[in-house]
């Protein structure tokens, strides 16, 4: 039993574009790849920043809004100025780039999307070279196993292996994702511990606790 990293679940063909890239070349990226945002790396590879679909529609936005009601937010306006009247990706792009590691939980990349507001995420080494994006439709890749996979392993690696817990004493029951364990441990702490682990397990949705115990340890302390 191992929590999937960033690297399990990444795209390794990665569309990148270098600094000097024009407003141009970048747009064509966007839209020959069918992509919201492309990372932008400098000559050794390292990420420097991001530039996405809204970077490029400052431009449209400034010429095309009425320069008095924007006045109102002046740090949004600086902004979107130096963005407009910027033509490549240097000038463009979103910076220090939001990155993560190849080893990281894709649970932490999933927490990073969602307080950062973002669709996606280069992975980098730990040196900052890019090796991989990684998608808010990749991390559910783990939801996506079978129901004996998971089941196989609860059984093995959660109750056998770690808990060491006699084969047949909890029986393991899945149904879409949703793992219920029926049946009786030698100690409260160990059914408590054995919902825990499974529900790290890559793929389960919720855990059922159906189980009894023979000793109450936790009402002992």
């Amino acid at each position: 039993m191992q929590t999937q990293q960033v690297k399990d679940v990444m795209t390794v063909d990665v569309v990148a574009v270098p600094t000097t890239a024009t407003f141009k070349e970048i747009a064509d990226a966007l839209a020959e790849h069918k992509i919201s945002a492309v990372p932008v790396v400098d000559d050794g590879g390292i990420v420097v920043g991001v530039v996405s679909e809204a970077d490029l529609l400052h431009k449209l936005e400034l010429a095309t809004s009425d320069l008095h009601r924007r006045l109102a937010d002046r740090r949004r306006v600086r902004t979107a100025k130096s963005k407009a009247a910027g033509d490549t990706a240097e000038a463009l792009m979103s910076s220090p780039a939001i990155t993560i590691r190849s080893s990281a939980p894709i649970g932490e990349a999933a927490r990073l999307m969602e307080h950062e507001r973002i669709k996606r995420l280069p992975v980098v080494e730990d040196d900052g070279r890019l090796i991989g994006i990684v998608a808010r439709r990749d991390l559910l890749r783990p939801y996506l196993r079978s129901d004996s996979a998971i089941r196989q392993d609860v059984e093995f690696e959660v109750l056998q292996r770690t808990l060491w817990v006699i084969p047949a004493t909890i029986d393991v029951f899945v149904t879409d994702g949703r793992v219920t364990l029926r049946g009786r441990a030698d100690r409260r702490s160990t059914a408590e511990i054995a919902v825990r682990l499974t529900r790290a397990v890559d793929g389960v949705v919720a855990v059922t606790d159906e189980m009894t115990w023979v000793l109450d340890d936790r009402s002992a302390r």
